[in-house]
């Protein structure tokens, strides 16, 4: 099974201890969607024409998937699970994206953006996107939200 991965699932650490035969296949593209922060702290995408998230495909194996499924705390809704296309190297596939249960925009958990921008900068996504997630982060350049100028749409 394929997993897009946009938030601290990027993290080939992370995902190493989490999930220790997953392969990553690297970035790909969300599109019609865009980054948020949920009121619980995590990432998650909501639909948004014309956005696009950017993130890491991996190919997961069925241990890999229980282990994400708990991680992803399914069991007390914290996050659902959806089929969506993603883009990778100019190829179209269906993956497994996690969505945060809660639709209204919060604070990151403390240092929890950190590690999502950090992976970001590991897979050497766009520098205008990692930007953008910068913002999401405590330390970021303004301290609040980014406004809505497409930049993370």
């Amino acid at each position: 099974m394929l997993h897009f991965a946009y938030g601290s699932n990027m993290s080939r650490a992370l995902m190493e201890r989490r999930c220790p035969t997953a392969r990553a296949l690297g970035p790909a593209l969300l599109s019609g969607w865009r980054y948020v922060i949920t009121h619980d702290g995590y990432a998650s995408v909501e639909p948004k024409p014309g956005g696009e998230v950017h993130g890491v495909l991996w190919r997961l194996g069925p241990r890999d998937l229980a282990a994400l499924n708990a991680y992803e705390s399914l069991d007390t809704g914290l996050y659902t699970r959806r089929m969506l296309a993603v883009t990778r190297e100019g190829r179209r596939a269906s993956a497994l994206v996690y969505l945060g249960r809660n639709g209204a925009e919060g604070r990151p958990k403390p240092g929890y953006q950190e590690i999502v921008i950090a992976a970001a900068r590991e897979w050497d996504l766009p520098k205008t996107y990692i930007r953008a997630l910068e913002r999401w982060a405590p330390f970021g350049h303004s301290g609040s939200r980014p406004a809505e100028t497409g930049e993370l749409a």
